[in-house]
């Protein structure tokens, strides 16, 4: 199957709505990968007997050439990839990629952009309620003036996109199958941030939070689900190492902040976290019976 023909098929809808057989509604965890999967214990301990309530689809790098465990929950679940570079489009192409594999099993209903760098902060249950109950999407929006936002604008994309629809947010998302059908669907904004959006404007950045802010606000809860530390500077958040994981840390990032889940406050306002490096892994198994309560 060819890439158009695989956006074309995970573009059908259904014309009848709802379901004439019984199906369990799944979370479509898509990891975008360079390589080797170095937490991958840990996300074997959070999969660990909930099978039939998700699916995996790793996009790795074409040159990828490890092999995957199988009894792990990760083998087999590799996509036909495509050359990625940080920074450049081919990070939106593959993310759609990944999108569109996910949406060929009609039973995905939630979708959720992860790395290799991350880790979930709860446990599967909690997880999956809180994605399987949310009336929004989560794609962070907003409008940042200054060089690293409306800076990054290119005035050639007007009219289809003004600079004060601009919008800039965190690559990692999470969205509903109503909305990763548009976007695998999108024939206007995608072309556009192609031919006009390249570095210094970073499209992975800028074309969701700009085609969701513009297409479906009422969809949307305009904040991410992964936590990052970007309180150094710099063009790449906060790396954690193995001393720097802590259960003090760990609750830190689960239960910082406040903010609305289906019209209420809730201080659950992150699933996941990210950036841990591979000699983070120890602790982080250490401590998620302790904190994270699975393993």
């Amino acid at each position: 199957m060819t890439e158009e023909e695989l956006l074309w098929r995970a573009s059908l809808v259904p014309r009848l709505r709802g379901f004439p057989f019984k199906r369990t509604p799944k979370i479509a965890f898509m990891f975008l990968a360079k390589g080797i999967l170095p937490l991958a214990p840990l996300w074997e301990k959070f999969f660990q007997g909930n099978e039939g309530f998700y699916s995996i689809y790793v996009h790795f790098l074409p040159s990828f050439n490890g092999t995957i465990p199988e009894d792990s929950v990760f083998h087999g679940r590799s996509i036909p990839s495509k050359e990625v570079q940080w920074g450049e489009f081919s990070m939106v192409e593959a993310e759609r990629r990944l999108l569109a594999n996910a949406l060929l099993d009609i039973s995905n209903q939630r979708f959720v952009l992860l790395s290799e760098a991350c880790i979930p902060l709860f446990d599967f249950k909690t997880i999956y309620t809180h994605l399987i109950n949310s009336k929004h999407s989560f794609v962070e929006s907003y409008d940042q003036w200054g060089p690293v936002g409306r800076g990054r604008y290119n005035k050639r994309m007007k009219p289809l996109v003004r600079i004060d629809q601009w919008r800039k947010g965190a690559q990692w998302f999470e969205v509903d199958r109503d909305l990763a059908i548009e976007v695998v669907s999108d024939r206007r904004f995608f072309p556009l941030f192609k031919k006009y959006c390249k570095p210094a404007c970073y499209s992975d950045e800028h074309y969701l939070p700009t085609f969701v802010s513009m297409k479906f606000p009422w969809k949307n809860s305009n904040r991410t689900l992964t936590w990052v530390d970007w309180s150094k500077g710099g063009p790449h958040p906060t790396k954690f190492l193995r001393t720097d994981v802590t259960v003090e840390l760990l609750n830190k990032m689960r239960s910082e902040k406040q903010c609305t889940y289906n019209g209420n406050a809730t201080n659950i306002c992150y699933l996941f976290a990210r950036k841990f490096t591979p000699s983070a892994l120890d602790r982080l198994l250490r401590f998620a019976p302790i904190v994270m309560n699975f393993g």
